[in-house]
């Protein structure tokens, strides 16, 4: 278990060096998220109510962005180009690899995170963190649950050249529809009850609880059980539908 351990350790800090060699990766996944908020809190500069939904929204889409994003892209790449079948073929652990990628998509994900908070505390003067654990609870299952829905997405994804196109029909939707940009309650009632479906929404509602009003895990039970719902959705098909094998002939 320790050599394991100590493996998948070494393969994330392989993976934190790819990742950083790419600056234009480096940028979608950490600074775009930033931006986003930088560019509404600009709007919104003044409007507290407004801003107060901003931020948990910026929030719930980062940690969609840092897993399903992009472990839907890097599943789809690395299966496509025989990376996953040589890596099936050499003496590290299966679990070791596959770690280490999830390890880096959440180390991306919690930096994504801590900038939204950082400047939504310095730039807007939100008084972020209301109540800890329950930030910490969301994020945890938040990242677990888009992680499982990116891997079992990349099932469906044929090949690395429509990758954008499968992941971008379902993240923009999505972040349109959960929240991330305005109060969901005050959408029409058909996007309301799309919304409710989706595990971002429960997922921003936790956030907001946790961040802006001061809930309690309780309170935002409800939430909780959805998004605990749709990990258990993801991760039974990303292990059922995982493959080492490129698609191509």
């Amino acid at each position: 278990m320790s050599d394991t351990l100590a493996l998948t350790f070494r393969q994330y800090r392989l993976e934190r060096r790819l990742f950083w060699r790419n600056p234009s990766a480096a940028f979608f996944n950490l600074g775009l998220p930033l931006l986003f908020l930088i560019a509404f809190g600009v709007i919104f500069h003044g409007n507290e109510k407004e801003l107060h939904v901003i931020v948990p929204g910026i929030a719930g889409m980062s940690v969609m962005s840092g897993t399903f994003v992009a472990l839907g892209h890097n599943m789809v790449a690395l299966r496509e180009q025989g990376v996953l079948k040589r890596m099936r073929g050499t003496p590290l652990p299966s679990g070791a690899y596959l770690g280490g990628l999830a390890l880096n998509a959440v180390a991306n994900t919690v930096i994504q995170i801590l900038f939204v908070l950082i400047a939504g505390r310095l730039l807007f003067g939100i008084d972020s963190i209301k109540d800890v654990p329950e930030l910490v609870v969301f994020l945890v299952l938040g990242v677990a649950c888009f992680s499982a829905l990116g891997v079992a997405f990349a099932h469906v994804i044929p090949n690395s050249e429509s990758a954008p196109a499968y992941i971008n029909a379902v993240f923009l939707p999505v972040i349109l529809v959960s929240g991330v940009f305005y109060d969901s309650a005050d959408a029409p009632s058909f996007i309301k009850d799309i919304a409710q479906i989706l595990p971002l929404t429960h997922l921003i509602d936790g956030l907001t609880g946790a961040l802006v009003k001061g809930t309690t895990l309780g309170d935002n039970a409800g939430h909780l059980a959805v998004v605990a719902v749709w990990t258990v959705f993801g991760t039974f098909f990303a292990i059922r539908g995982f493959t080492w094998e490129s698609r191509r002939s």
